[in-house]
């Protein structure tokens, strides 16, 4: 009795004019997503390679140590084939050196804002919002059309359980649904092969947990179709409330979610905190030009009554030890400067981790929610993604300016830009003199944060049991609520 229920649904769903219009249009969307995946991490690993090169060419021309700087690069991630996530709204290079702090700029939808207008069309979207809408159009009037129609009073004239025909009604809709579409996405998968995207064996655990929370996440709203189904009389009723309901679980919880958290932990803009730690820095250089204005004035006095021999042989005398106070000087209002903007970074940080924390909580109610949370920590392109690099990025900062700062002791030019005043000659400003290009072979190099394999599936596979559980749950819903139909 299930199979001969099972072969109807199949041939229900299989046959209507609306299936091969419906499969036609999902697998162009998929083989063509996963194309444009390619291409464009293609696009974005050859730049990364040459930010990099141009960044060791640029270091090897430099001719002093003072304020020397470089670029670091965010690497690609192969899984953005699938799962672009934030890339495009990152920031994909950062400049490093003593006086600036790290900050991602040169996103790829902020150097073409038509991108951000237009974006396009990923794999993890046309599951979220093309298919489970697809998914809701099959299946909403699965009973209850069914009753309009009189088949379904005609079926249990017969001896078939309840039971029995509600499962291979889900059944029948699931294979229907899903089996097919396991034709682009295998294409898919080959295009990825084919084109050589590195994903490694890491990434393609990765992915296929990503195809297992799709595949789950496409099978809830095969289910909640059927639940809406069996708990309504008219499909015209059905199809607006299933209608609804994916309006809801789509597109308006995870915006809700989001506004809630933000009302609830509202978080310093980034002008706000840049802001910040751009008044103490000037306060702070303010505070450093007074007390070398002061300093200044002391050294002078000290030579009142020289002769003009005496006060050149005097300071040639003093000279390093003057240049050494007060790059001793500068250097300890720049540390100041940067314990500050550690301090508001780490504020900022948690402030960001609670408000994200509790917006993801609240939109975790939403399979659609739980599926891009999981998606994105599997492709390693969340909203997680930023903080990492510019986390890797301030230890190569710190790093590279210490490596910077013993070559200058070591060239003698740790002293940077010098301003004397005299007297006689007044006002004189001197700069070290060029020596050539520098060694720099051995410079720190920037190494991208590791991918966090373990946490990352851990997180992920958190939120797929969400969505299994929801699963269950409409599962159960449609198996109660036609239990209790009336058939007539």
């Amino acid at each position: 009795m299930f199979g001969t229920v099972l072969v109807k649904e199949l041939k229900a769903v299989l046959l209507t004019p609306k299936f091969p219009a419906t499969f036609a249009v999902c697998s162009i969307l998929i083989v063509l997503s996963v194309f444009i995946g390619i291409r464009e991490y293609r696009t974005a690993a050859a730049r990364y390679t040459e930010g990099v090169d141009l960044a060791a060419q640029t270091l090897r021309t430099q001719s002093t140590w003072m304020n020397l700087s470089t670029t670091a690069y965010r690497k690609p991630d192969p899984m953005q084939v699938f799962v672009p996530g934030v890339t495009g709204d990152v920031g994909r290079l950062s400049s490093v050196n003593s006086t600036e702090d790290v900050k991602l700029r040169n996103s790829a939808y902020g150097d073409d804002p038509i991108f951000a207008l237009f974006r396009s069309i990923d794999f993890a979207f046309i599951v979220q919002v093309v298919l489970s809408l697809f998914a809701i159009l099959f299946t909403y009037d699965a009973i209850n059309g069914e009753r309009e129609g009189g088949t379904l009073q005609l079926t249990f004239a017969g001896a078939v359980p309840r039971p029995t025909y509600i499962l291979a009604k889900l059944a029948g809709a699931w294979t229907a649904l899903v089996v097919p579409l396991l034709v682009p996405v295998l294409l898919g998968l080959l295009l990825v092969m084919v084109y050589g995207v590195p994903l490694g064996s890491e990434g393609w655990a990765r992915c296929a947990m990503f195809m297992l929370a799709s595949l789950l996440y496409f099978t809830f709203f095969i289910a909640l179709g059927v639940l809406i189904s069996a708990l309504t009389r008219s499909p015209a009723t059905s199809f607006l409330g299933a209608l609804a309901a994916w309006v809801v679980l789509v597109l308006i919880v995870p915006r809700i979610a989001v506004m809630a958290a933000g009302a609830a932990h509202p978080v310093p803009s980034i002008a706000e905190t840049e802001g910040w730690i751009d008044a103490f820095a000037k306060d702070r250089w303010d505070q450093q030009m007074k007390t070398l204005s002061t300093r200044w004035q002391a050294r002078q006095a000290s030579m009142e009554g020289m002769s003009t021999g005496e006060r050149e042989a005097y300071q040639q005398s003093k000279q390093q030890e003057w240049a050494n106070d007060d790059d001793a000087s500068r250097q300890e209002v720049q540390k100041d400067i940067d314990a500050y903007r550690v301090r508001v970074n780490e504020e900022q940080a948690n402030r960001v981790a609670a408000q994200e924390g509790l917006a993801f909580a609240l939109a975790r109610v939403s399979p659609a929610a739980a599926y891009q949370i999981a998606s994105m920590r599997l492709g390693g392109t969340g909203v997680e993604m930023k903080a990492l690099n510019e986390s890797a990025m301030r230890d190569y900062r710190r790093a590279f300016t210490q490596y910077t700062a013993g070559k200058q002791k070591e060239s003698g030019t740790q002293g940077g830009f010098r301003i004397t005043v005299d007297s006689q000659t007044g006002f004189h400003f001197s700069a070290p003199r060029e020596r050539g290009t520098l060694d720099v072979s051995d410079v720190p190099v920037f190494r991208p944060p590791s991918k966090r394999f373990g946490e990352d599936t851990a997180s992920a596979l958190v939120d797929t049991g969400i969505i299994a559980v929801l699963v269950l749950l409409s599962c159960a819903g449609a198996f109660v609520a036609f239990m209790r139909y009336d058939v007539r």
